[in-house]
């Protein structure tokens, strides 16, 4: 992205591209900064809080307590010391940390949240958010602990602990005490008023950020699928028969047609492709069907997307504060947090994200079984077989990822345990579902970076029965020449592990391209 970019936020209008951009640059190269509509909304907000105060009206976690204590009257000088307890009481997260691009996806999406000017949040606590994003303070927050409503409690509150000088957080690569972190970035701690705490810690920011960055590398995972399995239709002396555009037309899924024609522009100008031969007239469905079964993943990482943008822009805490221009004021008590949409989405794409594992690692077997793919090529990919055991185990590693990412597309959002004395009777699980969606994208990567590895193999095995000059497609020479920039062909038993790791980093430079590309 550019340098010193500002990014302006407005609670409306924040884009994908532009999550993507501050989650992975560097602290000073750009500012995320409040717009000025957004500054005057917020303090309308903030001073309806201050006339419910000083009204002595009762208003849920303002004048009350949390949860099974909604009906725990506060009262008015004990308002700053109940919204502190919030965020301090709820820091229960455990696990690891979430990397340093998620926290400050969830720093920029939280503080779009409350742009919106319905929290009641006063705008020095809103900008010191910012400055803390701007100036790469980042809350040390704990992966595990949120039941996915009322909303990402725990890991928002250890988020919202930097801002009032508690918690850890790291700044400049040390990792520090919230108060210390943000002395030595120049910054004061706040000290919550009312309705602060609360919005702080409320809402499906969490989930929404790990879910955006990973629904990010989804929409290259599936293009990179393409690029493998038309690599390996290659190796194995596949036909495009079966990505004619005829059929498609007639069963008119729109990724389904845009696969196909993917595929067909990947493999365009291949020598390695067979025409019509009347004695092998279709391909195995691993390689036949790569339409219909990459693009309903891609249906899959639609809807996410889809549901991830609408998300970005809405106001996930409780209660809400509405006014109209008349100055009447009414906090209402909903349930915004509740993270069952992403919890559903992100469910139904694990469970995409698997199978395009599964069939990737099918093609695999097909690659390495000398009986599957009727001699074409050796063995496990091997020409002294017994003495060297070539690609056999790779196999073995792609299928061991694939056993996971099966446990792992288990969906989370059908179960639910009530929390707070059963007043919170039935939650999303939409971290935990997010969070196994992170595992399979990893294993999804490596899946398809086995395939590279072995399709790279067999293309060199079919050079030598058709010819060294024969050209691969338009779309997969690229990626064929780039494997093989760094990584030989094996003639014999070596130390495989390191060259899987190269491969991997080339699977990985592909699949994270999107976001060298995003701010332009």
């Amino acid at each position: 992205m550019d340098s010193n970019r500002e990014i302006i936020i407005d609670g409306e209008s924040l884009t994908f591209e532009q999550v993507l951009a501050v989650a992975y640059c560097k602290p000073g190269e750009s500012r995320v900064l409040l717009d000025d509509n957004a500054k005057a909304n917020v303090n309308r907000a903030s001073a309806a809080v201050d006339t419910l105060l000083e009204r002595g009206e009762i208003a849920y976690g303002i004048t009350t307590g949390f949860g099974a204590f909604k009906d725990k009257i506060i009262s008015r000088e004990e308002v700053e010391e109940l919204q502190r307890n919030i965020v301090v009481s709820h820091a229960v997260g455990v696990g690891d940390p979430f990397d340093t691009p998620t926290v400050r996806a969830i720093m920029l999406i939280r503080a779009n949240t409350l742009a919106r000017g319905f929290s009641g949040i006063r705008i020095e606590t809103l900008e010191l958010m910012l400055e803390c994003l701007n100036r790469g303070v980042h809350p040390m927050i704990p992966e595990k602990g949120s039941l996915g409503a009322s909303g990402d409690l725990a890991p928002l509150a250890h988020s919202a602990c930097v801002l009032i000088g508690e918690g850890k957080a790291e700044y400049k690569g040390e990792v520090l005490s919230g108060a210390d972190a943000l002395a030595k970035a120049g910054l004061s701690p706040v000290v919550l008023k009312a309705k602060e705490g609360l919005a702080l810690t409320n809402g499906t920011t969490v989930m929404t950020a790990v879910g955006l960055l990973e629904t990010a590398r989804a929409i290259r995972l599936a293009e990179l699928a393409d690029v493998s399995g038309c690599l390996s239709l290659e190796a194995l002396n596949g036909t495009l028969l079966a990505f004619d555009e005829r059929i498609h037309a007639v069963r008119p899924h729109p990724r389904q047609i845009d696969t196909a024609r993917n595929l067909r522009n990947l493999l365009k100008d291949s020598e390695f492709v067979r025409g019509f031969d009347p004695t092998n007239v279709q391909d195995a469905y691993t390689l036949r069907c790569m339409p219909q079964v990459h693009g309903a993943c891609r249906d899959a990482v639609a809807y996410a997307e889809w549901l991830l943008k609408i998300e970005l822009n809405s106001v996930t805490d409780n209660p809400l504060i509405f006014q109209d221009d008349n100055g009447n004021i009414e906090v209402i008590s909903g349930g915004n947090f509740h993270g069952e949409p992403l919890a559903l989405a992100f469910d139904y794409l694990t469970i995409a994200l698997a199978e395009l594992g599964n069939i990737s690692e099918r093609r695999i077997m097909r690659l390495t079984d000398e009986a599957s793919n009727a001699h074409i090529l050796p063995a496990f990919l091997t020409e002294n077989g017994g003495l060297n055991s070539g690609f056999m185990i790779v196999q073995y590693t792609a299928a061991a990822l694939c056993t996971e990412n099966k446990v792992l597309a288990h969906p989370a959002s059908v179960d639910t345990i009530p929390s707070s004395a059963n007043v919170e009777d039935h939650v999303s699980m939409g971290v935990t579902a997010v969070l196994k969606l992170r595992q399979v994208v990893k294993n999804l990567s490596t899946i398809l970076s086995l395939e590279l590895f072995c399709a790279a193999q067999g293309i060199d095995f079919r050079r030598k029965v058709i010819g060294a000059d024969k050209k691969l497609g338009s779309g997969t020479a690229e990626i064929y020449r780039a494997i093989r920039n760094s990584v030989p062909f094996i003639e014999n038993d070596e130390y495989m592990k390191g060259h899987m790791d190269v491969v991997q980093d080339i699977a990985d430079r592909f699949i994270n391209r999107r976001q060298s590309q995003t701010g332009k």
